[in-house]
């Protein structure tokens, strides 16, 4: 496979992990703004979520030097 052909598709692996991200990040959200959920609960989940797409962008682009400075949050 061609490297572009590999880069377009690692693209478009971290394309659908950043929109399911957006999409569950939504939702929890929402469960919190209409008190189905605790602030607390919330952040818990988006702090889950957001080592989930890091754990992602991670296995797709493992040489990437902008995870170090990341991984400070």
């Amino acid at each position: 496979m061609p490297k572009e052909a590999r880069q377009d598709k690692k693209d478009s692996l971290m394309e659908e992990s950043l929109q399911a991200f957006a999409n569950d990040i939504g939702i929890v959200c929402a469960l919190e703004a209409g008190g189905k959920i605790t602030p607390q609960e919330a952040y818990k989940q988006i702090k889950t979520r957001w080592k989930e797409l890091k754990k992602a962008k991670k296995a797709l682009y493992p040489k990437d030097k902008d995870l170090e400075e990341d991984d400070a949050m």
